[in-house]
């Protein structure tokens, strides 16, 4: 059984947390601001520089909505005081990568150039080093936003299992097939 719902937060220097009556929660921080609305049967208290969770009874449904909302609100404490990072890097002859403001323009091998317009919450850099693979970095403080275009970026060409070719994130470990040489 799950006990993350009773770990409580801790809150650093710098953010704020705010939380109304309806149990909307807004935390500010030096990387922005983030809200998110939490269940009314989960009681929130913000005291000692702490966030603690409780849930009303032992049911089902409210142990996974205790964790839940739990890990979401320190997701958007990490966000707002860190940030997040992901790297994607694109694996292809010939494909290359080039930030503009928030678009992101891509040559993946299609006919076409991919034109991604990204949303403002989330800042992009791409970079190519010589004789390496270009590198995509995606930064924001909303955790649940940057996974999205992330997966969004590389659902336009997922790494496919012969020759690793296509958007991968860095460091990801891919499942390598051996071809049709293998089966003589």
């Amino acid at each position: 059984m799950s006990r993350i719902g009773y770990l409580p937060i801790n809150i650093p220097e710098g953010v704020s947390i705010e939380v109304d009556d309806n149990n909307m929660v807004v935390v500010k921080g030096p990387k922005g601001e983030l809200s998110q609305q939490v269940n009314t049967d989960i009681r929130i208290k913000v005291e000692n520089g702490q966030i603690n969770f409780d849930r009303p009874t032992e049911q089902r449904e409210h142990k996974a909505m205790h964790g839940l909302y739990r890990s979401l609100v320190n997701n958007m404490v990490i966000g707002v005081s860190q940030g997040y990072e992901i790297k994607q890097e694109l694996v292809g002859v010939g494909f290359r990568a080039e930030a503009k403001g928030q678009r992101l323009e891509m040559s993946l091998g299609y006919s076409h150039d991919v034109v991604i317009e990204l949303p403002h919450e989330v800042k992009v850099e791409a970079y190519t080093e010589r004789r390496a693979n270009p590198i995509i970095t995606l930064r924001s403080a909303d955790k649940q936003l940057l996974g999205h275009v992330a997966a969004k970026i590389r659902s336009l060409r997922p790494p496919e299992p012969y020759k690793g070719k296509g958007i991968k994130f860095v460091g990801e470990q891919l499942r390598r097939k051996a071809g049709k040489a293998a089966s003589v």
